[in-house]
């Protein structure tokens, strides 16, 4: 199971105040809202992480838990106690000790379900009982893996669109049989919104096995004004008909800072502007394009009778058929 970090969904650390959760999770609400990123599927996605991610941490107790246990303290019949009990060695391979069963209320470990739990230890943490020991969980480790290698754990970490263009080192914090561990994770640049980073070593531990993998799933922003698209980067530039017409000099944004674009004359609306070298870092070495989509603009002034007039010159001065194409 990945287990998620619910502060890095809001783009915080461990120990945020409230007004901090609440501020974050109201900007992120509104700039994933479906209303306003509509056939967005990973925008939807995203509002939904970050949703969960607030209804979590803007909960005291939840809170509690998460921090404590992570997402396994939030399921329902979860025993505190006995999970406690667990972490602290006092759990399964000590005489009768607490067992799995009893920390989510079961009536058996392996294989068997409950109404209201949903799955086994096995499907709720993805592995073994034995695995578990080594999974940062809680208990101490029992066997070595099978392969002398622990389990990969696994993870989420969420950076802003710059981030992914520059690359990025994030702190994070890990829960390791009840002891917390921090981490610096370096974010290579040109990561995509779904890539993976693997830190060797930097996993679970099992006894008698050499340590897992920590394996980071990527979760990137979206960007206000760039679209990505492999190592070309897209930008929609508003033009004036007037501009469209006698072409122009225009101050374009780029990830590396402003540069000037010539709009060549009668441009149509549409039209593509490649700017080479201004997109992201290509992992054989280079940069990616900036492909500037040019897109005509009417006027928005609140005199109609003006405007109207003028377009009524402009619309006498076209000669062939602007929709000749579409007659077959």
């Amino acid at each position: 199971m990945t287990e998620r970090d619910l502060y890095a969904e809001l783009g915080l650390q461990r120990g945020a105040g409230k007004d901090e959760i609440k501020k974050a999770y109201r900007k992120l609400a509104r700039e994933l809202h479906p209303d306003r990123t509509p056939d967005n599927p990973k925008a939807e996605e995203r509002f939904k992480r970050v949703s969960y991610a607030n209804d979590v941490l803007s909960d005291t107790k939840k809170r509690a838990l998460y921090d404590e246990f992570g997402e396994g303290g939030l399921r329902d019949g979860f025993n505190v106690e006995a999970a406690r009990a667990m972490r602290d060695g006092r759990g399964v391979g000590a005489g009768r000790g607490v067992g799995f069963e009893e920390i989510f209320g079961g009536a058996g470990a392996r294989g068997s379900r409950r109404q209201g739990f949903g799955g086994t230890m096995e499907d709720l943490f993805g592995g073994s009982i034995d695995e578990l020991f080594g999974r940062g969980f809680g208990g101490r480790p029992t066997t070595a893996s099978p392969r002398g290698k622990a389990p990969d754990q696994e993870g989420e970490v969420s950076i802003s669109f710059e981030e992914s263009l520059t690359g990025v080192e994030k702190e994070m914090t890990l829960t390791e049989n009840g002891v917390p561990r921090n981490l610096r994770v370096r974010i290579p640049a040109g990561i995509t919104d779904g890539g993976k980073v693997r830190l060797r070593g930097q996993g679970a531990t099992a006894l008698g096995a050499e340590q897992g993998d920590l394996v980071l799933l990527v979760h990137v922003q979206e960007h206000k004004l760039y679209r990505r698209d492999g190592d070309d980067l897209h930008l929609d530039l508003p033009v004036t008909l007037l501009e469209a017409w006698r072409g122009a000099s225009l101050k374009v944004p780029t990830p590396a800072g402003e540069v000037s674009l010539k709009i060549p004359a009668r441009v149509s609306s549409g039209a593509k502007l490649r700017l080479r070298g201004k997109g992201v870092s290509a992992r054989g070495g280079g940069h990616g394009d900036l492909i500037v989509h040019v897109q005509v603009r009417l006027p928005d002034g609140h005199d109609h009778a003006k405007i109207e007039e003028a377009l009524a010159a402009i619309e006498s001065q076209y000669v062939a058929d602007v929709r000749a194409a579409l007659k077959g």
